[in-house]
């Protein structure tokens, strides 16, 4: 199967269980900027020296992958979408990130005032997630406020993660600095 299907060439795209909304749709915003964030987090992964980060990243993707499922599903289909075996986010995921930003807190993390993204690589694809995690997180209110999402462990997983990029930023800045 060829990944062009020309479905979407008249400015609509698919939902799961084949719902058709067009591309503009706030809940493809929603889910489209989460991909994007997962690709940020993917860069930013790709260019840490730093284990502690590199192997911490991958299980947040995998978390970015689950949200992204529920919220490509209309309100209306999350019942089947959990019969049929679908992962919605959950209490859990947000608390590994809360023991993470624990971990990160614990240590010698140096920082005044307002970040300057770019003294590294890394810490600059860190800080492009977290203001890609941030829009994501906009675009998800923004569903919430219109009544259209279900799950709001969505938001709070949203804003962990937002806080979480920008520490880890900032603890790459510290490990970097002389």
């Amino acid at each position: 199967m060829s990944i062009v299907t020309k479905g979407g060439d008249a400015g609509m795209t698919g939902l799961m269980y084949n719902r058709r909304v067009p591309k503009c749709h706030p809940r493809v915003e929603a889910y489209g900027s989460v991909d994007e964030l997962n690709a940020a987090i993917g860069l930013a992964r790709a260019t840490t020296t730093q284990v502690l980060v590199r192997d911490q990243l991958p299980a947040i993707q995998k978390d970015l992958v689950v949200l992204m499922g529920e919220l490509a599903t209309a309100v209306e289909d999350l019942p089947r979408y959990v019969k049929d075996g679908f992962h919605r986010v959950s209490p859990e995921m947000t608390v590994r990130l809360d023991r993470l930003v624990n971990e990160m807190e614990a240590q010698r993390v140096s920082f005044a005032g307002w970040a300057m993204p770019g003294a590294t690589q890394s810490s600059a694809a860190l800080d492009l997630a977290r203001t890609t995690c941030r829009r994501a997180e906009r675009r998800v209110c923004e569903l919430h406020e219109s009544q259209q999402l279900q799950n709001p462990e969505i938001i709070v997983y949203l804003n962990r993660l937002g806080d979480l990029l920008w520490l880890l930023a900032r603890w790459v800045e510290t490990k970097a600095a002389p």
